[in-house]
Order: structure tokens, then C-alpha cells, then sequence
């Protein structure tokens, strides 16, 4: 990534008297470009349908299901109910956004271990 600058965003507003008010965020607030970079992306099992859960379990709450050929970016994984899929038995489960798992019985990562860190 040589040569890229990451430049702050701005908030853009206009005065009462009609100036254009102009204040950048901290850059702590913008997301890593690197971090981004460094995503990996993983394969769902082929035709195969999978629910997004709030927590660990296929009793958390069903937040959406995601479509075959979806690949997904794990940001995190952790231990939950045991589930059986078509890429083996585990515990593990895929923190995929913030309040979002899927059973790793169902991501094609390559491993029946962890691929990335612990949620904390």
C-alpha cells in the first residue's frame, strides 16, 4: 500500500448565516484501511442456506439467513453449541459483524480449529 494516504473524513454542515462549516473527525474514527486489506473471506458450504444468529446457539435469536455462495469475513471465534454440518461436528461459532455467528459447521475455512483470534 506504498503511496495511499488515508485522508480524515469530514462533517459538512452550513451555519445559521450560510457558511460551510467544515470539521474533520478524529482519525481514530475511520476505519483501519489496512484492516480492511487484511480481511479473509470464507466460502459457505455449497447449497446450503445459513442462519446468522445473535449468540452461540441454535436458540439465539435467527438474525438472517444468508444466501448459498455467500462468503463470509470472520472477525472473531468462539465456543457455543455443538453443531453437525456438512463441514464436520464442531463448537466453534464465526463472529461475522457485531451480534452475528454462524456455526463453523457451515463455513468452509479449511481447519476444524480456530482460523483466527478468541471474541473477547
Amino acid at each position: 500500500m506504498a503511496g495511499e494516504e488515508i485522508v480524515e473524513e469530514q462533517d459538512r454542515s452550513v451555519a445559521g448565516n450560510g457558511t460551510l462549516v467544515v470539521e474533520a473527525s478524529p482519525a481514530s474514527s475511520i476505519p483501519s484501511v489496512q484492516a480492511a486489506a487484511d480481511a479473509v473471506f470464507y466460502s459457505l458450504a455449497p447449497g446450503y442456506q445459513v442462519n446468522v444468529r445473535s449468540g452461540p446457539s441454535t436458540s439465539s435469536r435467527l438474525v438472517k439467513v444468508l444466501s448459498q455462495d455467500t462468503r463470509v469475513a470472520i472477525r472473531c471465534q468462539t465456543r457455543g453449541e455443538t453443531v453437525s454440518g456438512p463441514c464436520g461436528t464442531t463448537n466453534i461459532w464465526d463472529n461475522i459483524a457485531p451480534g452475528q455467528y454462524v456455526s463453523d459447521a457451515y463455513v468452509k475455512t479449511g481447519s476444524s480449529d480456530f482460523v483466527t483470534v478468541r471474541c473477547g
